[in-house]
């Protein structure tokens, strides 16, 4: 008897904890704590759905979709519900600076371009210095009083006199050498400045002499005295075929403006010539 009591105890007690076992629910866990000072989220129950957009009957154009392809559609909340933020970490929800409000680049202007001073106006190149030389003259009282008369027409003006101006060649030569030898010396000397135009005299009074040139003209002369006497040589001028008598001239520069004929003319020459500035200084 004990033994088949204890039999339908445990028969009892096997289906009473299987009958628990049964009936008991799902176990409710507890909401994981939330982090200290971040506030919680509260879902709130829907409200009621807005009423659906009355069917367009028969009568009435169909509404056609104007929106763009290429716009996002755009999700529209439920009326009367806040949007729901998800969960973001503490550091994902830390307050966002408003961006500073930049003030529009101004592009900058053209510079403007520096003043440019006008160019100083160039003077016109001074017309070169044109000297003649008037004349004949009898004597020097002459040739000054020539000088008298033309005034301002001259700007500087010196006298020369010409010796045996009736001259009808003049000769340039050096005077004569101790030796034959010593004229050959003088001549490679002359050959070697670039002189031309020479022989050695052989007799005579002028023996061992160095002739350089005969000339028609005192001018051609007197320019072939001024080349040797750059060149290092001391030659002299011997006229010959005149009668003794001598002339004056008058060397003169003339104004800016002034021509040689109304020079000549002021001054009351018979003649007028070409002359280099430079024997006029």
């Amino acid at each position: 008897m004990l033994t088949r009591a204890l039999i339908v105890v445990l028969v009892i007690l096997n289906l009473g904890v299987a009958l628990w076992w049964l009936l008991r629910g799902e176990p409710v866990s507890e909401p994981p704590a939330s982090p200290v000072g971040v506030a919680q989220l509260e879902v709130l129950p829907p409200t009621q759905a807005p009423p659906a957009a009355a069917t367009p009957t028969n009568n009435a154009p169909a509404l056609q979709d104007v929106t763009p392809a290429s716009a996002p559609a755009a999700t529209a909340a439920p009326v009367g519900q806040p949007p729901v933020t998800p969960d973001l970490p503490p550091t994902a929800v830390a307050a966002t600076p408003a961006p500073a409000a930049t003030a529009p680049a101004v592009a900058p202007g053209p510079a403007a371009a520096p003043a440019v001073a006008p160019p100083a106006p160039v003077a016109p190149p001074a017309a070169p210095a044109q000297c003649v030389s008037l004349g004949p003259f009898a004597d020097r009282a002459t040739a000054q009083a020539a000088q008298s008369r033309a005034g301002s027409a001259l700007r500087t003006a010196r006298l020369r006199e010409v010796a045996d101006a009736g001259a009808t060649r003049y000769r340039v030569l050096l005077p004569p050498a101790a030796s034959r030898e010593e004229a050959q010396a003088t001549v490679k000397r002359i050959v070697a400045a670039g002189v031309s135009d020479y022989y050695i005299i052989s007799q005579g009074e002028e023996t061992h002499a160095i002739a350089l040139g005969q000339y028609r003209n005192r001018e051609g002369a007197e320019r072939r005295l001024a080349a040797l006497s750059a060149a290092g040589f001391k030659a002299k001028m011997v006229a010959s075929g005149g009668d003794g008598s001598a002339q004056w001239w008058l060397d003169a520069t003339l104004a800016a403006g002034t021509e040689a004929a109304a020079a000549r003319q002021r001054s009351g020459a018979a003649q007028q010539r070409s002359l280099e500035c430079a024997r006029v200084r």
